[in-house]
């Protein structure tokens, strides 16, 4: 689906080329909400620019990233008939959300100063 649009030069509002409402928050307080930007980095990494992507939201990036590579395992596991769940079930789920929401954050705040 990524891969039908474009990405927004403005490094948000792809959403709304997916039949989404633009975002109400950057209206009403002036700054971009939590995942402003994650659309279009996402579209930027199916696009193969994950360094543009990481520059517009970095936990959108991330996010998608993170998504083809869980594909890739998906298609192991496929292949070797092999449980998926039982081997994410050995990944480190903590440590993976610390992770998730720091890199959360800081893409909020990269997207804060680049606003």
């Amino acid at each position: 689906m990524l891969a039908g649009i474009e990405p927004d030069p403005r490094g948000h509002g792809t959403h709304e080329q997916l039949g989404l409402p633009p975002c109400g928050w950057p209206a009403r307080y002036g700054k971009p909400c939590p995942t402003c930007g994650v659309t279009t980095a996402a579209s930027l990494v199916v696009h193969l620019s994950p360094f543009r992507a990481l520059w517009t939201q970095p936990f959108g990036a991330a996010t998608a990233l993170a998504g083809l590579v869980l594909a890739a395992f998906a298609l192991r596991a496929l292949v070797m008939k092999e449980s998926l769940v039982a081997r994410i079930a050995l990944w480190p789920l903590g440590t993976l959300t610390i992770v998730s929401i720091a890199i959360f954050l800081l893409g909020w705040g990269w997207t804060w100063l680049r606003w």
